[in-house]
């Protein structure tokens, strides 16, 4: 009665750990394909960008995207000069290489904005001539001592 009762334990026992066994080799497959479809935030530099402006929030990442789709879909279809982009660039800057996206768009779609005139040209200086070369140039001087 034992070696039938072992004969049958065995024969469920193995059923079942092949099936964990299938189960087990199924779920890493499937573990590891979704993150292959959603990129990680450390390779999206789009994402990264927003969420470390958002310190995360899900709210503030959300009207951040929204927000750099509305510019960036303005900016394709209405082109407007390198000077508005550059100034808009540095206004919504947030350290080195952050943008806040929100006011990047408010500012692009800014109909005030004016260029920034030229800097101001720097004063044209004449060098002084020294004594030598006034005496050296002067017409007036004929060569005789008086």
């Amino acid at each position: 009665m034992l070696g039938q009762a072992s004969g049958i334990y065995d024969a469920d026992m193995d059923r079942v750990l092949k099936i964990t066994f299938a189960v087990l080799m199924a779920a890493p497959a499937s573990a590891s394909a979704a993150p292959a479809r959603v990129a990680a935030p450390l390779y999206d530099a789009v994402a990264l960008n927003i969420g470390l402006n958002c310190r995360w929030q899900p709210r503030c990442m959300a009207d951040q995207r929204k927000a750099m789709q509305r510019a960036l879909g303005f900016v394709g279809s209405k082109h407007p000069p390198a000077w508005r982009v550059q100034l808009c660039n540095h206004n919504a800057s947030r350290g080195r290489n952050r943008v806040d996206w929100i006011g990047f768009n408010h500012c692009i779609r800014n109909t005030t904005l004016a260029p920034l005139p030229p800097p101001p040209r720097p004063a044209v200086r004449h060098r002084r001539r020294s004594a030598v070369e006034r005496f050296e140039f002067d017409s007036s001087f004929d060569g005789v001592a008086a």
